[in-house]
């Protein structure tokens, strides 16, 4: 059954300069991006494929991919129009009516067997109060739903029937796609402007007293607001695909220590979720509300208000050992040449089970050699994202009539598996690993993987027919479970 397995014990584990599970993400935001308005769909075809190709070879094992910047759509949708970040007006299809750019890089991704997570903004509607909403945006509908703070638009948090929109949307996404996770950053209620209130009286005086809160207590109905979003968005997930993960990625600071009564924050000084973002994130981890957390430790070693290596800490001593993946600044950490460090660093935490990169640009175009530094350094063998066993505990079936095939100018490997889309528990994906003849057989070992795809074969290289190898293959399901390895002697 989904959902019956529990996984909360450390692993301890030295640092393993070939982990063969760790998460590898990288966020690849479209707000505010002009680069994709100045392509056709061909050309955003072939952008979005190398993107896959390139992150593929910088190691990277899951693509986190904004589809919703603002209350609209990097996809085919009813409920909201198509991005301006995409074609340049809210509402403009792209040319080619049968382009959907995430159900492209679904496929893209998944060739190379990495992740798609489909990344949402839940509340902001406009990112800048002169852009214009295309006809049908659901703000002319419902005007009244909606605040303006600063030179945002949002969503008012407050408001029942906006918690349920929000959960549609991404029901919408998760029944029609073959998303593997749905993920939210760190924009809740949006960061406060000094000595300017959120406009919320309205649904506070609406809702807050029916809901038990008091006129003094705001902050905790806020804070409510977006547990009830949360818990609501797990269940609607869960309630469509319980395979599918829900994660977040969160402001650094959970709290200061100043401001807790017992001590449990971090040894910090800066804005924190609880108080200033109204995102109780370790409530929601408690909870089992979300499925990975991921926070992002943007700060440089030694920052004297909120120093890395005290909140890497902190948030493994606090994360209920659920999955946990440290989100890293490449661009401060590349500055200061500390990236293998605080890598280092977030291996050496028995709870943190990867990292994440902001931004994802950087990788693409190789700013600063960051792409060459990982290829050589912490991502020199590739690695499997780690088992969501919260989830489901269990293993695919072994692989069948593993063979090689020759051709006239191809040789490679077939096998067979039992694949069923609807079914998380059957084969999803195939791990390939490859020996040198007569060395001891050992699927741990991360630098022995050649590839992870979709496919039921594998191409292989010719190497003058002088060169003997054992490949092995297994299957993985949605879970990331890994099955046992079936295996065949080859002559390349």
């Amino acid at each position: 059954m989904f959902g019956c397995g529990v996984s909360r014990q450390p692993v301890t584990r030295g640092v393993d300069p070939f982990p063969k599970r760790e998460f590898r993400g990288v966020w690849v935001q479209t707000v505010g991006q002009s680069r994709y308005q100045q392509m056709n769909s061909a050309a955003m075809k072939h952008y979005l494929s190398e993107m896959v190709r390139k992150f593929d070879e910088a190691g990277i094992n899951a693509l986190i991919f904004q589809v919703r910047p603002e209350a609209d759509a990097f996809y085919k949708s009813n409920l909201e129009p198509w991005s301006r970040f995409m074609t340049g007006i809210q509402g403009k299809a792209p040319d080619d009516p049968d382009f959907d750019p995430l159900a492209f890089l679904i496929a893209e991704c998944h060739k190379r067997g990495m992740e798609l997570h489909a990344w949402l903004n839940p509340y902001r509607v406009k990112s800048n109060i002169s852009s214009q909403l295309a006809p049908g945006h659901i703000y002319w509908k419902y005007p009244e739903r909606f605040v303006q703070y600063g030179n945002q638009l949002f969503f008012d948090p407050g408001l029942p029937e906006n918690r349920s929109f929000i959960c549609e949307v991404v029901r919408d996404i998760v029944s029609r796609y073959d998303v593997d996770a749905i993920h939210m950053d760190d924009y809740f209620y949006p960061y406060p402007i000094a000595g300017t209130p959120f406009p919320d009286d309205g649904s506070f005086n609406a809702y807050a007293a029916s809901q038990g809160f008091s006129p003094g207590q705001r902050d905790d109905w806020r804070r409510n607001n977006v547990n009830l979003l949360i818990r609501q968005l797990k269940y609607t997930i869960a309630g469509t695909k319980p395979w599918v993960r829900f994660g977040i990625s969160p402001f650094g600071i959970y709290r200061n220590k100043r401001n807790t009564p017992d001590g449990s924050g971090s040894d910090t000084n800066g804005l924190e979720n609880y108080s200033d973002l109204y995102a109780d994130i370790k409530l929601w981890v408690e909870k089992g509300w979300i499925d990975y957390n991921l926070p992002q430790l943007y700060w440089e070693i030694g920052h004297d208000r909120a120093d890395y290596t005290t909140l890497l800490r902190w948030w493994n001593d606090n994360n209920f050992g659920q999955p946990l993946y440290i989100g890293q600044d490449l661009e401060r950490s590349m500055k200061r040449n500390e990236l293998d460090v605080k890598i280092r660093q977030s291996r050496e935490m028995p709870f943190v089970q990867g990292n994440c990169y902001w931004y994802g640009y950087q990788i693409l175009e190789n700013t600063g050699g960051v792409a060459d530094q990982l290829k050589r350094g912490a991502h020199r063998a590739k690695a499997l994202i780690p088992p969501y066993t919260h989830l489901h505990q269990g293993a695919p079936g072994k692989v069948k009539r593993l063979a090689q095939v020759f051709t006239e100018d191809m040789h490679f490997l077939t096998w067979e598996a039992r694949k069923d889309p609807n079914n998380p528990e059957a084969a999803r994906e195939f791990v390939i690993y490859r020996f040198d003849a007569g060395e001891k057989i050992d699927i741990s070992r991360a630098e022995k993987i050649v590839a992870v795809t979709s496919d039921n074969f594998y191409l292989l290289p010719y190497e003058g027919g002088r060169n003997r190898y054992t490949y092995v293959v297994t299957a993985l399901d949605a879970f990331k479970n890994e099955g046992k390895g079936a295996k065949i002697k080859v002559v390349l």
